[in-house]
């Protein structure tokens, strides 16, 4: 999966998180991993991760793990974690009385007791209910009544309780069993009448979080489109200022900048920024790139003979790339403020020779002539593969006369 991949995924995931209250339940995440085709535990790893790098507190960031498990797996530890804390409070009640019957004086809790065993159970209960499948439901069911038995003996144990409280440890079998079976009663009963319940079909659930994915992410795909970014830079601009009159390098910068903006708009593209003396424009075609880019490297024939006020010539390295860009606005590719295309539009203007073009091959491949169009020699920048186009210089040969002017014959 690619990094643009994650980063899309990983922002439904957030969006989604954030619509549902901060919870991203199993339905949620896969529905992150329909809409973005990516595995559903490299969304649950992913989001897990993403959630590590945040500062949380203590149960938050159990909350966080907890979610990140199988869905099964989480049936489990609420119903192990539920019939501990029943086991729990149900020793406590026996303790209690077992108090009071040897001091008749003696006040004790063990009403209040009971009636927190009797919410713990019927938390017990309700996880079992909400299981998607019968085989879950009896397997939560099963787990409830075994880690009852387990943790009233261990309690029975730390308490002292006498051995007429105990039950006899073959009957964790019978407690398992007996809980399997409710489970799987309690499963198909809930599944049958879920609706007038009041509870959530998971299905349609999940077919709801995934509509919801897919708008979101039309939303975050409206701005997608290719674009075409040329990058011009001045070489050595530093050393032409530094020995220069203030006001001849800021009358001589502003006409270069003017002059760059004007071709660009000619061939219908946007100054997208400026960093420095470095301009970055945006068209809709690499040909109209590549045409901006030649006629600004031949108009400063023009501009250092007349606007040049610095005493040095004005020399440029351009970059040409082509690329599929998301902007937040996708009538306004200004708006875009990161985007690998731009970089790699920047690298290849840095490898350009002085006075040349490097122009990559995903844009030279749609001008007219195609590669063969802009030159012969090659370039590897980033990763990506380019051509290098080279003004022609006429050179006369002084042994040659040339031809009389008109008016001389």
């Amino acid at each position: 999966m690619t990094e643009d991949g994650v980063e899309q995924m990983l922002a439904l995931a957030e969006r989604l998180r954030a619509s549902n209250g901060g919870m991203l339940d199993d339905s949620a995440v896969q529905a992150v991993a329909e809409a973005t085709g990516a595995p559903v535990e490299y969304v649950r790893l992913a989001v897990k991760l993403r959630s590590e790098k945040e500062t949380q507190s203590f149960l938050t960031k159990l909350r966080s793990q907890y979610l990140t498990l199988e869905p099964h797996t989480r049936r489990f530890v609420v119903s192990g974690a539920s019939a501990t804390m029943c086991a729990l409070f149900d020793v406590a009640a026996a303790r209690a009385q077992f108090s009071i019957q040897n001091d008749q004086n003696a006040s004790s809790p063990g009403a209040l007791f009971s009636i927190v065993s009797l919410v713990w159970l019927t938390l017990g209960l309700y996880n079992v209910c909400v299981t998607r499948d019968s085989k879950t439901g009896a397997a939560t069911g099963a787990v409830f009544g075994a880690s009852f038995f387990i943790a009233r003996a261990m309690f029975q144990f730390a308490l002292q309780m006498p051995a007429s409280y105990s039950y006899n440890p073959s009957l964790i079998v019978l407690f398992t069993v007996f809980g399997a079976l409710a489970g799987l009663g309690l499963q198909r009963m809930t599944d049958r009448y879920r609706k007038p319940l009041g509870l959530r079909d998971p299905l349609k659930e999940r077919q709801d979080l995934l509509r919801q994915l897919v708008d979101l992410q039309d939303k975050l795909k409206s701005g997608e489109q290719s674009c075409t970014f040329l990058s011009v830079d001045i070489v050595g601009s530093t050393k032409m200022k530094a020995n220069a009159d203030p006001l001849a390098v800021e009358f001589t910068f502003n006409e270069y900048h003017n002059f760059v903006e004007r071709t660009v708009k000619r061939y219908g593209g946007r100054v997208h920024s400026t960093a420095g003396d470095g301009v970055t424009a945006a068209f809709d075609h690499p040909s109209h790139a590549f045409g901006a880019a030649r006629n600004i490297q031949a108009g400063l024939m023009e501009l250092n003979a007349f606007r040049n006020k610095i005493g040095q010539p004005i020399e440029l390295r351009q970059g040409i790339h082509t690329g599929t860009v998301v902007a937040p606005d996708a009538t306004d590719v200004t708006s875009l403020n990161f985007s690998h295309v731009i970089d790699v539009a920047a690298h290849f203007q840095k490898a350009a020779p002085v006075g040349g073009i490097a122009v990559s091959d995903p844009a030279g491949s749609f001008l007219p002539g195609g590669l063969a169009s802009i030159g012969n020699e090659r370039l590897l920048v980033s990763g990506v593969e380019g051509t290098v186009w080279i003004p022609k210089v006429i050179s006369l040969n002084p042994s040659v006369t040339p031809p009389p002017l008109p008016g001389q014959i």
